[in-house]
């Protein structure tokens, strides 16, 4: 919970992907949505199931026709890459189509779909349903073109870090993922920023692009909120909340106060 003066709203860190035995979700959860009046998350609700933004993403993921994967990875990452596909009976035609921010992303949703881990099942789905269902307002942070160009405008070098970080990660994602989900369910920050920043400083820039410039983006919307005394519940992924670039302890910095519910 995040008060200026008399006003306040509700920052709650999001996983994006979960599973059916995942639920139900932490009381805290629901207590900050019924006490909100409108739920704000990172993209306007109806993004994510729009049939013409998922042909947009893959149009901007494809390469031309004279052009492929092959030409903007090193070896020993394309040799990776391809071991991946090769297990996972994943064309490589089709492969060498796609750029590696795509390629990184198809790879993680179908890794966590290997672990019964959906989307559609995620806080932010779960909520906006509810949204939809009960006639509650909402909004977004961004739109789905800002998010789509955070990819599209990495290099060769960024793209490929990006894929190999999310090949690393799938190594050990089952195990990973039961941990993170623990300490989020339990509420324990410090262990959760700690897990979810363990591998940050090997990628500086794509963290200062995904995570730290996002954040300092969102403040002026929140701040805005406050400013008009809106009563919010605010869904961002996890990773936004904590540690010293996060959204809490920037607006600390900014004089807001901050309280962990159910602590």
């Amino acid at each position: 919970m995040v008060e200026s003066g008399e006003h306040r709203i509700y920052i709650a860190g999001s996983i994006h992907l979960l599973r059916e035995k995942d639920y139900p979700l932490p009381a805290v959860f629901e207590q900050a949505y019924k006490d909100s009046s409108k739920l704000i998350l990172e993209l306007p609700p109806g993004s994510e199931g729009n049939g013409e933004i998922v042909v947009r993403m893959r149009q901007m993921g494809s390469y031309p026709a004279d052009d492929e994967l092959g030409k903007h990875m090193s070896p020993e990452a394309m040799m990776r890459v391809l071991e991946w596909a090769s297990k996972n009976t994943f064309p490589e035609s089709a492969l060498r189509r796609f750029r590696p921010w795509f390629i990184a992303l198809t790879i993680a949703a179908i890794e966590y779909q290997n672990l019964g881990a959906e989307a559609v099942r995620g806080v932010d789905a779960y909520y906006e349903k509810r949204a939809a269902d009960e006639g509650k307002s909402t909004g977004g942070l961004e739109t789905v073109e800002y998010q789509l160009s955070l990819f599209a405008k990495l290099d060769d070098t960024l793209q490929e870090q990006l894929l190999m970080q999310t090949l690393t990660e799938i190594e050990t994602m089952q195990k990973d993922f039961e941990l993170m989900t623990t300490s989020w369910r339990s509420g324990d920050s410090d262990k959760l920023q700690e897990f979810l920043f363990r591998d940050a400083e090997k990628y500086p820039e794509l963290t200062e692009q995904f995570l730290y410039k996002r954040n300092q983006a969102w403040v002026a919307p929140l701040e805005s909120f406050l400013a008009k005394g809106e009563r919010v519940m605010v869904l961002v992924g996890a990773g936004h909340i904590g540690g010293k670039h996060g959204l809490l302890e920037l607006l600390k910095a900014r004089g807001c106060k901050v309280k962990q519910m159910g602590k």
